[in-house]
């Protein structure tokens, strides 16, 4: 299965975002894309820099505009795009939502962030309720796509959620960079740590993992802090980490990669960990902490 994604440097004009966008999704599909996934809040900048209760402003109903758009673009070029949006679901709930649009342009199903970070410049408790629609798959003509967004990266628990309701893939749409205050050593880290994570769950899970993440630099606008150069790097690996592509930190990407969904019943016989997962031991990881 072909699958594109897309690494972005977005600007304030989002009507400019979105038509580019749109543009190299007609690309990747004019290349035999069958699958499109976008970057966490596509559309604009990342707005989570600054707590502003003007902002909630950009919030959109689901369905709504941006729905409609890509839900008209996905009709037109036969393919399945996930999204990544900021829905407002009722006066004073809102969600960091990804929609998973079908190739007639309907959509297909919905997953809201679970895990809600709360960091200088990534104050998104300010603004998303978590997620409440738990972690389960969304099934499309291209597969059960168990998409997850950005700080749920950072969670076993909710990739193994998902493969167990049958993720044949795992998806990341995400907005992650460096603060320029960090040593370089220390942003190197923080990198590392992220793509090893995520390969990790390609690993314990036997699944494909696309993460796909934003690039270029978003001032602070309260100057608080001196803004956020996000890291790029996106990537797509297989069901045993490997890497079948890893963009650059510092540029826009529009690429396909080829998945063998077939491979997944391959290592999972190889490395049965679902096999000899130890069900009737993991009571406490229900728990905050053990005492």
């Amino acid at each position: 299965m072909k699958i594109g994604i897309i690494q972005q440097a977005n600007s304030s004009d989002r009507e400019e975002n979105i038509q580019r966008l749109q543009q190299k999704i007609r690309n990747l599909v004019a290349g035999g894309a069958e699958l499109i996934v976008l970057q966490e809040l596509h559309n604009g900048l990342y707005f989570c820099q600054t707590e502003d209760p003007s902002l909630f402003d950009q919030a959109e109903s689901i369905p709504g505009p941006s729905t409609d758009t890509f839900g008209r673009l996905a009709n037109e070029e036969n393919v399945v795009i996930v999204l990544s949006l900021f829905e407002k679901r009722a006066p004073g709930i809102y969600h960091n939502t990804a929609v998973v649009i079908e190739k007639d342009g309907s959509i297909a199903g919905k997953y809201r962030k679970m895990h809600i970070p709360d960091d200088p410049a990534y104050y998104e408790k300010f603004y998303f309720t978590p997620g409440d629609l738990g972690f389960h798959p969304v099934e499309t003509s291209v597969g059960k796509l168990g998409v997850l967004v950005c700080w749920d990266q950072w969670y076993p628990e909710a990739a193994r959620l998902m493969a167990l309701a049958g993720a044949e893939m795992l998806i990341y749409p995400t907005a992650i960079g460096w603060e320029s205050n960090d040593s370089e050593e220390e942003k190197m880290r923080q990198q590392d740590a992220w793509i090893t994570l995520q390969r990790a769950h390609a690993v314990a899970n036997g699944l494909p993992v696309i993460s796909v993440n934003r690039t270029g630099f978003e001032p602070d606008p309260s100057g608080q802090t001196n803004g956020i150069q996000f890291w790029g790097n996106s990537f797509v690996c297989g069901p045993q980490g490997e890497f079948l592509y890893q963009a650059p930190d510092n540029t826009e990407v529009e690429q396909i990669v080829e998945i063998d969904p077939a491979r997944i019943e391959k290592v999972r016989r190889w490395w049965p960990f679902f096999r000899d997962r130890r069900i009737d031991a993991y009571a406490y990881l229900t728990k905050r902490w053990i005492d």
